[in-house]
């Protein structure tokens, strides 16, 4: 086979609903498959101000302030002043790199915008996820194994 019949199978390939092509030609074995195409789904988050209520509605005498906490990268909270490392992906949390190895982070250790301080699996693929921010660990929010959401708070940090 000669290199513009091969093309030709590769276009076919692509246009069919078929997964793999395999030819025997004059001894030689062409096989040809069509890797599975990923989507990756971006969720859309609006965001309505809530309606500010008034005494007179007999609901509260204090105003209700609107709007959602933001949920991709980190978010700081006005109680405490500590910011939080949030899931960037829907996945299984993994507070080291294998079992029989430490975590990553405890509370207490000093993190770096560039520090690991965990793995998110997802789809059998394992992703580090960076700190994002510079502080200490204040408090680990949830438990090895956990599956976590999309924007779902992992870590706070000091």
């Amino acid at each position: 086979m000669n290199f513009k019949e091969i093309k030709e199978l590769i276009e076919i390939l692509d246009q069919s609903s078929l997964t793999e092509i395999n030819i025997e030609d004059k001894g030689n074995v062409v096989n040809l498959k069509k890797e599975k195409e990923t989507e990756i789904i971006t969720p859309q988050i609006s965001q309505q101000p809530m309606q500010q209520l008034t005494p007179q509605q007999g609901v509260a005498s204090a105003p209700i302030t609107g709007g959602s906490e933001e949920t991709t990268g980190n978010a700081s909270t006005a109680d405490d002043n500590l910011q939080t490392i949030n899931a960037p992906m829907v996945g299984t949390f993994y507070k080291s790199p294998s079992p029989e190895e430490s975590a990553y982070v405890q509370v207490g250790d000093s993190v770096t915008n560039e520090s690991t301080v965990c793995i998110l699996e997802a789809m059998k693929l394992f992703n580090e996820i960076q700190a994002e921010v510079s502080g200490e660990i204040a408090e680990i929010l949830v438990e090895d194994g956990q599956m976590v959401e999309y924007g779902q708070p992992l870590f706070k940090v000091k």
